[in-house]
């Protein structure tokens, strides 16, 4: 088989499908693989490393995706990759089609098989491509919540960890699967106040032992979740329902009544995001609109900056 590995062309993606140690797995196999050129320069893979490897390095996007039957990427194909696949071609990435019809369509009219890295599953029921990303979105989610609680931020100055005499940030987790449980971590690790809400008592129930009275646990309802939320400092939506989108827990009228300063992370936001408002950006233009009277999503965080005026990010 022909194995194509391109160049990330999403914003500030510098991840790449195959490392060179990858491709002298399948090469030994008695795969061909090719790999444009470039194509790990960013994270330090040069072409010479693929070569070594027994890799083709080839010039251009277009000739790759015109020679090889399967494709390795990691993000999404963008428009302009979709109209390069072709029927009978294989696609291998992360897809999140539930927040993309249009991404969905492109691909439909390609007539390429596309498998999606967080759909695939284990004989036990795990996401197993998916997990490594939710660990990383899951301690990454603390860090940019924290840096976004800031005052010149446009949070409200509120320190996770407390000092004496001063009690601990509130941090409000929405999910206790793999993303939820690493920002605990984190958040529990650098001294907060956190609770945990899950629809399953069972996950509840592991989580309390792991952590006992370290961690509150709340069952999932509507109403648990606006209680909580409106004394939260921190929110990390971090739910997941694979293959689908992710449901409005945190809606529009809940932002009423939000602590001045709050701060949201959506993690669920390649699934079209938890809080009701969250909606997309990119990292080269994180705000989504820039009058200071209106709140702010920047890379994926919400924010919530006057306290009696409600101000949608749509």
């Amino acid at each position: 088989m022909q194995i194509g590995v391109p160049m990330e062309i999403k914003s500030q993606e510098y991840r790449v499908g195959m490392t060179p140690g990858g491709v002298r797995e399948l090469v030994a196999t008695g795969h061909i693989v090719q790999v444009q050129t470039q194509c790990g320069a960013r994270i330090g893979l040069t072409d010479d490393l693929y070569r070594d490897a027994g890799a083709q390095v080839i010039e251009t996007a277009e000739a790759l995706f015109s020679d090889c039957d399967l494709i390795v990427k990691v993000k999404e194909p963008q428009a302009r990759e979709c109209r390069l696949l072709r029927p009978g071609q294989t696609l291998f990435t992360y897809l999140h089609l539930a927040a993309d019809p249009e991404q969905a369509k492109l691909l439909m009219a390609s007539g390429a098989n596309c498998i999606a890295y967080e759909t695939i599953t284990s004989p036990q029921g795990g996401l197993p491509l998916l997990a490594p990303m939710s660990v990383v979105a899951g301690r990454l989610s603390v860090q940019a919540g924290a840096h976004h609680m800031e005052i010149h931020q446009g949070g409200n100055g509120a320190l996770l960890g407390g000092v004496p005499g001063v009690p601990s940030a509130q941090v409000l987790i929405l999910g206790g699967g793999v993303v939820g449980t690493n920002a605990i971590r984190m958040a529990l690790g650098m001294g907060a106040d956190v609770t945990v809400i899950d629809r399953s008592v069972k996950r509840l129930t592991e989580l309390d032992e792991q952590y006992g009275g370290r961690l509150r646990t709340v069952y999932s309802t509507a109403e648990a979740i606006e209680e909580t939320a409106s004394h939260a400092d921190l929110i990390i939506g971090a739910v997941l329902i694979a293959g689908a989108s992710a449901p409005k827990l945190v809606t529009r009228d809940m932002l009423k009544k939000l602590k001045p300063g709050a701060v949201m992370v959506d993690v669920a936001i390649d699934q079209g995001g938890c809080f009701e408002t969250s909606k997309a950006t990119t990292h080269d233009d994180p705000h989504l609109c820039h009058r200071p009277d209106r709140a702010l999503l920047r890379c994926q965080y919400a924010r919530r900056r006057r306290p009696h005026r409600h101000n949608g990010f749509d």
